[in-house]
């Protein structure tokens, strides 16, 4: 499903300012706020002339400013710090990276936990997720309604079990915790995914004592040899 359509979800919230998106509250069963926007710039240029290799690059702004680029890549340059320097006069953390794939879980077990499975961040203190894909393809999102934790699947907590040894209490919730299987969701029967869109600034929801609405869940695209690489900001 398209991300205009997904704006209709209960969970979803659109805003129109920076000022907004940092200042709104979760409530009300939204646990994620989206200021759309359409940037300038060529951000695909910045991609071509980074050159970067497999994996996740992360991007420090003397790296982005010493680029040859023509006047339409020093735009997209400067959008992209611009929003670095907006997070961090918040006391965050925001990383930019350029994503020529990611690692994925190649492990025999019933729950992989990469970020190509639907998961839910977490902290151990107040915390939410800032995202911006500004080039390729973008994040995707599910409706809370529509997912199920794959640790809550029968079949699937039955196998966990087995491999883990021992009796479903509380040393085995304890388990599922520490290897962050209970973070990871598989969509239900008719569930629509939606997509963060390209240039939108997101906030969403982290799993954290005391949060008021269940954590956004989300996933990284799936890639396919050739795609574009990503442009990518997150806090």
């Amino acid at each position: 499903m398209g991300f205009l359509g997904c704006l209709g979800m209960a969970r979803v919230r659109r805003v129109w300012s920076f000022e907004e998106l940092v200042g709104t509250r979760f409530a009300d069963g939204v646990n994620a706020l989206c200021w759309e926007r359409t940037l300038p710039g060529d951000f695909g240029e910045v991609v071509n002339a980074l050159a970067a290799g497999p994996g996740i690059t992360a991007l420090e702004e003397e790296q982005l400013l010493g680029l040859c680029l023509s006047e339409a890549g020093r735009v997209a340059v400067g959008v992209m710090l611009e929003d670095q320097r907006r997070l961090r006069a918040m006391d965050l953390a925001p990383e930019l990276n350029c994503v020529n794939g990611c690692r994925r879980d190649e492990s025999d077990g019933p729950v992989h936990t990469d970020v190509f499975s639907f998961h839910a961040d977490s902290a151990t203190v107040e915390a939410d997720t800032y995202l911006c894909t500004y080039h390729g393809r973008s994040s995707e999102g599910l409706s809370n309604e529509e997912a199920v934790r794959r640790v809550d699947i029968p079949e699937t907590r039955a196998e966990l079990l087995r491999l883990f040894g021992g009796r479903d209490d509380e040393a085995f919730v304890e388990h599922l915790s520490e290897e962050c299987y209970d973070l990871h969701y598989a969509s239900l029967p008719g569930a629509r995914v939606f997509r963060f869109g390209v240039g939108n600034l997101w906030r969403i929801a982290v799993e954290h004592p005391g949060c008021a609405v269940p954590p956004c869940i989300h996933r990284a695209p799936e890639t396919q040899p050739g795609d574009p690489g990503r442009l990518l900001l997150i806090s």
